[in-house]
């Protein structure tokens, strides 16, 4: 068996066919990932995450929100998560000249997409990313179940601390004051 040596890197992301995103491009550990744009609810949930942390930011000027944001890595580490959270301190340097994060978000969220293989990837492999990657919290959400899974750094790795339901209320030690219902997520 001969190991397949081709690695996939930013630059190839540059050559891509423009499909008017309905096509989602990324690269974890050189191999390219493509996905279809996601469903109506999965929108909606990442949306209302959004909207719920651009709110509490506003507030409080720690930072700020964005919806699928292109963050690279390395150059052979580069994805597209629903929803990020980043501090004004790494926001500030930590942008590119196309508009691309270039340092980890303190906090990732991933909606999870119908299919064994997109939820490998979210629980797995992009787990293992953003614990290499220095992310502080990511939020695993099922907007078919109706939950939200909790990882926090601990010993230099993300690990599950909790999964709330419906009827639970999300907060965090790396937001101070942020509180929503679950079930706002998923109206």
């Amino acid at each position: 068996m001969v190991p397949n040596s081709l690695r996939w890197t930013t630059r190839d992301l540059d050559v891509m066919p423009d499909d008017g995103g309905w096509k989602r491009y990324e690269i974890i550990d050189g191999e390219l990932f493509v996905t279809r744009a996601p469903h109506i609810r999965h929108q909606a949930s990442g949306g209302h995450i959004y909207v719920e942390l651009a709110i509490w930011s506003r507030t409080t000027q720690l930072g700020e929100p964005f919806q699928t944001p292109g963050v690279i890595f390395t150059p052979t580490d580069a994805v597209i998560p629903d929803v990020v959270w980043i501090s004004r301190n790494r926001l500030a340097n930590g942008v590119d000249e196309a508009g691309h994060l270039v340092v980890a978000p303190e906090l990732m969220v991933e909606i999870l997409s119908p299919g064994a293989i997109n939820e490998q990837r979210d629980r797995e492999v992009k787990l293992k990313l953003y614990s290499r990657h220095g992310v502080q919290e990511y939020w695993i959400v099922n907007w078919q179940l109706k939950t939200l899974e909790i990882y926090r750094r601990t010993n230099a790795q993300l690990q599950l601390v909790t999964t709330l339901l419906e009827s639970d209320t999300l907060t965090s030690p790396l937001l101070p004051g942020f509180s929503t219902a679950i079930a706002q997520i998923f109206t």
